[in-house]
């Protein structure tokens, strides 16, 4: 009989989903992936797909808050018989704190510090914190790796990390953090396979999804990103509006006299694509934005947004040689890549339509200086890396 293989878990806790996986302890090979919807619409879908990316199992239900959702992972796996192969689970969080941990034990200590750091997080910290809590209480044999979103941004320069606050503010914490580290380091670790000299390179990093960031790479380290203190700052994304100048949340705190609680709301959950196109899906909006000027509007600010910011970060790293579309807007979306990339030939970026088209990785014209590629991100299989890592350490 063949051996059992052990597995690593993998837990992913979005503002909308639950994403996991379950990977091979030696090889870190995929044996499931999956996600849990979290909408609360009562067909929020619970899938499961094998390694080769076909559905296993599916289940539609109410999933409206992330215990739910969570709950329902782990009565699948112990329902599979899986639970007894599982060595270790390792989760994605957020926000490390000013000091931008890298991978760690998850230990009383660091949960205590956890905890103190959800001023820095609140739409996200507590919910991560609720998981890794009702894992431990479950199965307290196995042990849980915390891998931060904030690690890879951590050698920003001051000039890039600070805000232009008094000095007590920075004490307490507040300064760009940056966000969707587990993406930009698989990417890195991807192309570092593939191109010569990566450390020479001058390279941009665009993960666009329903949360989107950019990221300038020098000399293989993080000189500065498009969010901030928070998730919602940078480009304008699917719920949240991105950069804001401070007066209009004065404004809306003055003179619409919102709370503190409605003010986080409305940047969260209602602002953004949605707010103007109606819709905070992309590729709904594309579906009907030749008929509907709201949808076309919303659209034309993304992607004038994308290309501003590749101009800015490009002036910060002194120019760009590879330029790499990731996320689940920017990996899938021809079009939106098509839109960027127009007139940005002053900057040698150009594309060849049919490889864009076609889906290809290299999507650079002949005659383009930079290198244009779109890449798959997998911030689950960075999170087993991480875990595998320290558990044999």
């Amino acid at each position: 009989m063949d051996k059992q293989p052990k597995f690593i878990l993998t837990i992913n806790v979005g503002s909308s989903s639950l994403k996991f996986g379950l990977y091979n302890y030696e090889t870190l090979e995929a044996r499931y992936i999956g996600t849990v919807e979290i909408g609360g619409t009562g067909n929020d879908a619970f899938t499961v797909k094998n390694a080769a990316g076909a559905v296993v199992f599916q289940k539609r239900g109410l999933y409206n808050n992330t215990v739910v959702a969570f709950d329902e992972l782990l009565q699948w796996l112990e329902k599979n018989n899986l639970v007894e192969f599982i060595v270790a689970a390792g989760h994605r969080v957020v926000q490390g704190g000013p000091e931008g941990k890298h991978p760690a034990l998850l230990t009383d200590y660091m949960l205590h510090n956890l905890g103190k750091l959800v001023y820095l997080a609140p739409n996200h910290l507590p919910a991560e914190l609720e998981v890794i809590n009702i894992f431990r209480d479950t199965f307290p044999e196995i042990p849980q790796i915390a891998c931060f979103d904030n690690s890879f941004h951590l050698h920003m320069p001051d000039c890039a990390k600070y805000y232009a606050l008094p000095e007590k503010y920075k004490n307490m914490g507040l300064q760009r953090y940056g966000f969707h580290g587990l993406s930009y380091e698989y990417i890195i670790q991807k192309l570092a396979g593939k191109t010569a000299a990566l450390g020479r390179k001058r390279i941009i990093i665009a993960h666009l999804g329903n949360g989107a960031s950019m990221a300038a790479i020098k000399n293989n380290i993080g000189v500065d990103t498009t969010m901030g203190m928070s998730p919602m700052g940078g480009l304008v994304m699917g719920t949240r509006p991105g950069d804001l100048d401070p007066g209009v949340s004065l404004f809306l705190l003055k003179h619409e006299q919102l709370t503190a609680d409605e003010l986080d709301t409305l940047f969260s959950k209602e602002s953004g694509l949605k707010a103007i196109g109606g819709f905070s899906d992309v590729r709904k909006l594309l579906n009907i934005e030749m008929h509907n000027p709201d949808a076309r509007a919303a659209v034309e600010l993304f992607c004038y947004q994308a290309k501003k910011m590749i101009g800015s970060l490009a002036a910060a790293i002194g120019g760009v040689d590879i330029l790499v579309f990731t996320g689940g807007i920017g990996a899938n979306s021809a079009v939106i890549r098509e839109r960027i990339c127009k007139d940005m030939d002053f900057m040698g970026i150009e594309i060849n339509p049919k490889s864009n088209r076609n889906g290809l990785e290299f999507i650079s014209s002949a005659d383009s200086r930079v290198e244009v590629k779109v890449m798959q991100t997998d911030e689950e299989w960075m999170i087993a890396s991480h875990t595998q890592n320290l558990v044999n350490n």
